[in-house]
C-alpha cells in the first residue's frame, strides 16, 4: 500500500455518484476535479451557490463533457443540510463516495444557527448530520465509502463534553476550538466504521488528512499579527491542493484501502508527501471517547442512526 500513490492510479469511476462538500474551493475543488475527470458523477455541495457555479464552469473549461452539478449546502444550519439531503434523494438513487471536506478555521468567536461554537458545528455536526441523512443511499450503494477530512491539528484537540453541552467556546482559543473539531472528525470516523461493521454493512468510513496545504484557508485567520507571522511559514513548508488532495482521493477510491484507517502524507512529520495510512493520535483512538462523542452528537442534531 506505500507505493507512491497519485491521481493517475484513480480507477475509472463511471457510473459512481460522489458528492464532496466544499468543493468550490482548495481541497474540496481538487477533489472534485479528479473524481469528475475519472468519469464519477460529482455533486458539488457548497454554502456559496454562485462562487462554487463559477469553480464548475472553471472544471467544464478544462474538462469538457463531465458529469458534475452544484447543490446548495450550508453546514452551520441543520435545515439546510436536511433539505439538501432530500433534494439529493429526489435526484440520485445511488451515493457511491461521500466525501466530508468542507470546512472552517477562523480566529474570532462564532456560532452556528442552532446555537454552537461553529469550528464544532460546521466541521464535526454538520458532517455527521449530513451522513446520517445520506446513510441510507450510502447502504443501498455497493461498495459506498464515507471519507472524512481531518487535520494534523487534531494532535492538540480536546474533547470536554461538558463544554459541548454548555459551549464555552468563547474561553476557547479559536484554533485549540478548530484542533478540538478536529479530532471529532476522526473520532466519528472511526465510530461509524465500527457501528457499520457490527450491522454487516460493507460501507466504509475512512479518515484523512491533507497535511499542511496551502488553501484558501491559510492566509484568512481574521488576525493580522497572525496572518503576518505565521501564514508566511505555513506557505513556505506546504504543499499546493492538488497534492493536498491526494490522500481524500486515495481514502476514496483505492481499491486496497479498508475501513478504519487514516490516510496521509508520508513525509517528515505528516507536513507532506504521498499518500498512504498513517497513525493518528492516541485521544483520536479512544473508543470510550468516539462513543461518548456520537451520543452527544445525535442530541444536539437529532440525527439519530445506527
Amino acid at each position: 500500500m506505500n507505493y507512491r500513490w497519485t491521481n493517475v492510479h484513480i480507477p475509472d469511476l463511471s457510473g459512481k455518484v460522489a458528492v464532496v462538500t466544499g468543493a468550490n474551493s482548495g481541497i474540496g475543488f481538487e477533489t472534485a476535479k479528479e473524481l469528475a475527470r475519472n468519469k464519477a458523477i460529482v455533486i458539488m455541495a457548497c454554502r456559496n451557490k454562485e462562487k462554487a457555479e463559477a469553480s464548475l464552469n472553471n472544471l467544464r473549461s478544462e474538462i469538457p463533457n463531465i458529469r458534475a452539478e452544484v447543490l446548495s449546502l450550508d453546514l452551520s444550519r441543520l435545515e439546510s443540510i436536511r433539505n439538501f439531503a432530500a433534494l439529493f434523494q429526489e435526484k440520485y438513487n445511488r451515493l457511491d463516495i461521500l466525501i466530508n471536506n468542507a470546512g472552517i478555521m477562523k480566529i474570532s468567536y462564532e456560532q452556528t444557527a442552532e446555537g454552537v461554537e461553529k469550528h464544532f458545528g460546521v466541521n464535526h455536526l454538520g458532517h455527521f448530520a449530513l451522513t446520517g441523512l445520506l446513510l441510507n443511499s450510502l447502504l443501498a450503494t455497493p461498495g459506498s465509502r464515507v471519507i472524512t477530512i481531518s487535520s494534523l491539528s487534531h494532535w492538540f484537540g480536546n474533547i470536554n463534553f461538558r463544554a459541548l453541552k454548555h459551549d464555552a467556546g468563547k474561553r476557547l482559543f479559536p484554533l485549540m476550538a478548530y484542533g478540538r473539531s478536529k479530532l471529532a472528525n476522526i473520532l466519528f470516523a472511526n465510530e461509524l466504521q465500527r457501528r457499520l461493521e457490527i450491522n454487516g454493512s460493507k460501507t466504509i468510513s475512512v479518515a484523512a488528512h491533507p497535511g499542511i496545504t496551502v488553501t484558501n484557508l491559510t492566509g484568512h485567520f481574521g488576525n493580522q499579527l497572525y496572518d503576518l507571522l505565521v501564514s508566511p511559514i505555513l506557505i513556505r513548508i506546504g504543499q499546493n491542493t492538488a497534492k493536498g488532495a491526494l490522500p481524500g482521493l486515495r481514502a476514496a477510491t483505492d481499491p486496497d484501502i479498508t475501513g478504519g484507517k487514516y490516510i496521509g502524507p508520508t513525509g517528515i512529520w505528516g507536513i507532506k508527501g504521498y499518500p498512504a495510512a498513517v497513525q493518528s493520535s492516541g485521544k483520536s483512538q479512544s473508543s470510550k471517547t468516539a462513543k461518548l462523542l456520537w451520543e452527544i452528537s445525535e442530541e444536539l442534531t437529532g440525527v439519530h442512526y445506527l
